[in-house]
């Protein structure tokens, strides 16, 4: 059989399994019961919602702002904030991107420029508090949201970020699914993603093909962008880490990230690639069958970022 007719059968596969909407139970993160904890405890997790009258010496601290990716909820940056729990110098604000931890019917209404504007709304809110020292870290797509945000000139007029981390952040996928959705469209409803009863609390099991065009939208103004050039602002400092065989975002990703973005005076960026197959491999909570290597490269990552944090 020729490349032609498996693309065709794997298409037919694909809608014939994904033409209706998915069944949903209320175990699930896309139910009517599971709820991102930040959603009625935010002091928990923002920074601005904990202490809304801030001291001089809380206003002296680092502030990072943590950003999970498309279909995840904060618990993707819960192991670095455990981590970083005991530091005297930073604290972490978990952002919840909007239309996420919520119901499947939530997920599916939100557009990429909302997952945005849960970044820009706790950022403002640190910086309407007095906060000077703010950085960012995004895996996947929050670290896409961080790279159109630069792009698109958000910081001329805003507080400029001490440091951005990149974990993973997607700008080419490893996977094609969002090709196939350009070829197939609204017959696509949804995808499934096989993961753990555990998992399923914290990421969507069922992808929208609206959201999966979400994604692929604010990748295509990423990489355009990239290509015409992209400069950070002045005195930011930027890190991209990548998995080398990441399944999810083609390391291809973190060549056009260092290609297209420069140093305010021009330089170039850093980037490491890590020796790791999985997707966010600074999260192993509830992963199965973990490493000593892939325990090493998250904790070589937290390092490197709690060392710019002081």
């Amino acid at each position: 059989m020729n490349k032609s007719n498996l693309l065709i059968v794997f298409l037919i596969a694909i809608v014939s399994y994904s033409c209706s909407d998915p069944a949903i139970t209320d175990d699930l993160l896309d139910g009517n019961a599971i709820f991102d904890p930040s959603l009625y405890n935010p002091e928990q997790f923002l920074v601005s919602a904990k202490y809304p009258n801030p001291t001089a010496a809380d206003l002296d601290k680092h502030i990072i702002l943590a950003i999970h990716g498309y279909s995840a909820t904060t618990f993707e940056w819960q192991e670095f904030a455990d981590w970083s729990a005991p530091s005297s110098s930073s604290r972490i604000s978990q952002v919840l991107l909007d239309g996420h931890g919520r119901d499947y019917q939530s997920f599916k209404a939100s557009k990429w420029q909302d997952w945005s504007s849960a970044i820009t709304k706790e950022y403002e809110k640190l910086e309407a508090l007095g906060y000077t020292k703010i950085s960012m870290v995004g895996s996947s797509t929050g670290g896409t949201l961080i790279l159109q945000l630069i792009s698109s000139g958000y910081f001329n007029s805003h507080l400029h970020p001490q440091n951005l981390f990149l974990v993973d952040a997607i700008v080419v996928p490893s996977v094609k699914l969002q090709s196939v959705v350009g070829l197939i469209g609204p017959m696509l409803v949804f995808t499934e993603v096989d993961q753990t009863s555990e998992e399923n609390k914290y990421w969507y099991r069922f992808r929208p093909q609206e959201t999966i065009t979400e994604l692929n939208d604010v990748m295509k103004v990423v990489r355009k962008n990239l290509e015409d050039g992209v400069k950070l602002p002045t005195d930011t400092y930027l890190k991209a880490f990548h998995s080398l065989h990441d399944p999810v975002a083609s390391s291809t990703s973190s060549v056009l990230i260092y290609k297209g973005l420069k140093t305010s005076s021009g330089g170039n960026i850093d980037v490491q690639l890590m020796d790791s197959d999985i997707h966010v491999f600074t999260r192993l909570n509830l992963r199965s069958d973990t490493t000593p290597l892939q325990k090493a490269n998250r904790l070589d990552a937290f390092s490197q970022i709690a060392t710019k944090l002081k």
